[in-house]
């Protein structure tokens, strides 16, 4: 009797939670059946009725791609052009022109020339304005027009293209790219070697592998991992990378999602190379991702002591899904969890504040974790290092200016006083200066938080039709600024040098000078060096 007493509980239980997965599923159902029918329905009418001609291609690219901007920056989708540059992205392997490009205007701008490759032996420089390609006036063209630098192995191409204001003419012979996971490594003093990795595509873990092989041939004994600027890339590539300094069969890095699918727990599948060696890994705000991934692991498991400014905050997991005509949608399906247990996501796209934008975790918010000896770490806005370096965080202003074309468009102006010299002269006070001025001459819009709430106080003083009433009031606001703004750059000068001279290193002696220069004189390298020389330090911070 009580066999089937619990039969008689048990089934209908059951059954209901079978019925009510099922009608759930019948209501999303319904409810994305509803939907597509009303925006087929819509997208019909308009393209047959709309008063002049219209391109359903672009339409629905646009439709598709602003309805994902509501979700989060990495949920995307691609068409058939922006496949092939994922692509790319992800085997670093690609026929072209060997050149980082990118679109203003209707030109192309030429933003760093690869060395040895095909640009670099044709001549170009960065800074070169591309205005035709073939017969093709890019002026015109409203098409992805770096696809016409890309085809078969040896063909030629007829390029139209401005330098310093003056109209030239040059061909470039196309040939295989391939763009380095790991640019640069050296055995710097003290034998401790350097390894730049600035991507995790799918040979990331097989070259830092053969750098760091190949450095301790040369006799390191210490190793620094350089993150900064990493974006990430390939989740298994990060797992295969911590593999190179941890133990088989570790936890790297977990999954989670509503979708228990996606819920998985990564773990290093080979042996290692080398558990023992004193490691050092360098992060900073734009460290993102995979980058994450690897140095966070690293923290959680005590192997690496990390070195720098906070990483960026990106814990989610993309994967892309194929969709009809050759296009794909990338799509967030998870987020990932370190070792000790932590989502260093920094941004929470589920919730946005009165103006519409995500909102940010607050410190208040972070949890502690422990790692594995015990030390205190927390989650919610990226890794924070065991070793913070002030000196090379960039400060608002500095941040702000390095997301406009000022400095770059600068240092092509220093590069040509100077051509032909074999490496750049150091930022003087006078270039400084000069800086300053280019930026009120060009009225380069730094876009201090000060100058936003005036931006948005002029909005609102036009829409209530007061904006005449406070025009004084508003221009001496705005010469406040102004001096303000001076004063900030005056107060960030070494800063804004050093950005001008980062990107002088690359037009002089490409990647390997940019990199030489930095290992030997930026302060965070400075101090991995001088911690992986300090065992008593090194091994304090690591509980060891």
């Amino acid at each position: 009797m009580k066999f089937s007493l619990k039969k008689k509980i048990v089934i209908p239980a059951v059954l209901s939670g079978f019925l009510f997965v099922g009608m759930s599923f019948q209501n999303d159902f319904f409810e994305l059946a509803k939907q597509i029918e009303i925006f087929t329905s819509m997208f019909k009418i308009v393209n047959q009725n709309y008063v002049d001609e219209t391109n359903p291609g672009n339409i629905m690219d646009v439709a598709i791609k602003n309805m994902l901007k509501e979700l989060d920056p990495y949920t995307v989708f691609f068409n058939e052009q922006d496949v092939l540059k994922y692509k790319i992205n992800n085997t670093g392997e690609y026929t072209g022109i060997g050149a980082l490009i990118t679109r203003r205007d209707g030109q192309l701008i030429l933003r760093e020339v690869y060395e040895n490759m095909p640009a670099d032996k044709a001549g170009f420089k960065a800074g070169d304005v591309i205005t035709q390609i073939g017969d093709v006036n890019l002026k015109d063209f409203k098409e992805d027009a770096s696809a016409l630098l890309k085809g078969a192995k040896n063909t030629k191409i007829d390029i139209i293209y401005t330098r310093q204001g003056v109209q030239k003419k040059g061909q470039i012979v196309l040939d295989e790219v391939e763009i380095k996971a790991v640019p640069y490594y050296r055995l710097l003093p003290n034998q401790t070697g350097y390894i730049v990795l600035s991507k995790f595509n799918e040979k990331a873990s097989a070259e830092t592998k053969e750098a760091l092989l190949k450095l301790k041939e040369q006799g390191a004994t210490k190793i620094i991992l350089d993150l900064r600027d990493n974006p990430g890339g390939l989740l298994h590539e990060a797992v295969n990378i911590c593999n190179l300094f941890v133990p088989k069969d570790e936890i790297i890095v977990t999954t989670k999602s509503k979708n228990s699918v996606h819920n998985h727990t990564y773990k290093t599948r080979n042996e290692p190379i080398d558990t023992e060696i004193p490691l050092a890994v360098i992060v900073n705000d734009r460290s993102a991702s995979a980058s994450e991934i690897v140095s966070g692991a690293l923290q959680d498991l005590d192997r690496a002591v990390i070195v720098g400014n906070r990483s960026f905050g990106k814990g989610l997991v993309q994967r892309p899904f194929n969709l009809a005509y050759g296009t794909q949608v990338k799509v967030t399906i998870s987020k990932y969890y370190t070792p000790s247990g932590r989502c260093i996501q920094a941004t929470d796209y589920s919730k946005k504040d009165e103006n519409g934008k995500p909102i940010k975790t607050s410190e208040k918010e972070y949890n502690a974790f422990k790692t594995k000896k015990g030390r205190i770490v927390y989650d919610g806005g990226g890794v924070m290092p065991d070793i913070e370096i002030i000196d090379m965080k960039l400060s608002t202003i500095g941040r702000n200016i390095s997301e406009t074309e000022a400095v770059f468009n600068f240092a092509t102006q220093l590069y040509y006083k100077n051509p032909n010299t074999k490496k750049p002269n150091a930022i003087t006070d006078t270039d400084f200066n000069e800086f300053k001025a280019f930026l009120k001459k060009e009225k380069i819009e730094i876009n201090t938080n000060t100058e936003k709430s005036l931006k948005s106080l002029l909005e609102a003083a036009k829409k209530e039709k007061i904006d005449n009433e406070i025009s004084t009031e508003v221009k001496q606001l705005e010469l406040a600024i102004d001096r303000s703004k001076d004063k900030e750059l005056d107060k960030q000068k070494e800063e804004i040098k050093r950005l001008l001279y980062q990107e002088l290193l690359l037009r002089y002696g490409y990647r390997n000078a940019f990199y030489d220069y930095i290992s030997s004189n930026y302060s965070d390298i400075s101090k991995a060096v001088q911690l992986l020389n300090t065992p008593s330090e090194y091994n304090k911070i690591l509980k060891k």
